[in-house]
């Protein structure tokens, strides 16, 4: 079944040749990387939303070089575990994750508004359905998805609780407390520790905490996965610039990646 929606009337999306289709004659061409673009205009606020073309590239580019490879492994694991048919990752960014993940499920839809991070994700991997979109319309037909994943990326609920089966799963990833604290003491004056249960509140009226994690990864970085890694976070346009640079010019820097993984549940109605 495919799992696609089109993003003006509803409807689901039928592949016929390059094109996906709806009934209503909808229609919406694959580019030739291989995802489908399903932001339509009147859902823009911004003509090139999300993440820059710099940012992409440093984040292809630092966790191509596998720092953040126990992320990656656990999220995996805990998919194998779930026995996951339709996955939904939302986010997806330029598919480091996503393409992971899709080898545990039937189908697999990656969407995010950056249309430059779906290109990058598309070339890699032709098993997943990669679409341009946004999480205030999530691509997807209703009560399709076994699991919803966001990995350091939005949590748009409404549409979450919209596209998940009855007995869907929500796996939200975000920044441990200490994640990458030696970095942020380098960059900023005052550093606070992240407060990942506060999605579980937000959420909480919704789903019920199934499980958590929390994944550690310390590494030692040389310098231009340093400069890779700063271009890739908020901290790059936060930090005043004298104090990145000085970071920048480190020819080593130790520091601890902190993961924290939550796996939520939805209510039965």
């Amino acid at each position: 079944m495919n799992l696609l929606m089109c993003p003006v009337c509803r409807e689901q999306l039928q592949f016929e040749g390059k094109t996906w289709r709806c009934e209503n004659n909808h229609s919406y061409d694959e580019a030739k990387q291989g995802y489908v673009n399903l932001h339509v205009v009147q859902h823009k606020h911004s003509k090139n939303p999300g993440d820059t073309p710099e940012s992409v590239q440093a984040r292809r580019a630092f966790l191509g070089a596998g720092h953040y490879a126990p992320l990656q492994q656990a999220a995996v694991q805990k998919i194998r575990e779930l026995r996951i048919e339709n996955l939904l990752d939302i986010g997806c960014g330029e598919g480091y994750y996503t393409s992971a993940m899709s080898h545990e499920v039937m189908q697999c839809v990656g969407v995010d508004i950056a249309k430059n991070a779906v290109q990058a994700a598309a070339k890699t991997n032709k098993g997943v359905t990669w679409v341009v979109g946004t999480g205030s319309t999530l691509p997807v037909l209703d009560h399709s998805i076994d699991l919803c994943t966001s990995l350091f990326s939005p949590i748009p609920k409404a549409e979450i609780l919209r596209v998940l089966k009855p007995e869907g799963y929500l796996m939200v990833v975000t920044p441990g407390p200490q994640h990458l604290f030696a970095m942020r003491e380098a960059l900023f004056e005052e550093v606070q520790a992240h407060d990942p249960h506060k999605f579980v509140h937000q959420l909480e009226d919704a789903f019920d905490l199934a499980e958590e994690l929390l994944i550690e990864a310390p590494m030692t970085l040389p310098q231009q996965d340093l400069k890779h890694l700063i271009a890739m976070t908020p901290y790059a346009y936060k930090a005043k610039a004298e104090r990145r640079k000085a970071l920048e010019e480190q020819d080593a820097f130790s520091l601890t990646a902190q993961f924290q993984i939550l796996l939520l549940k939805k209510k039965s109605a």
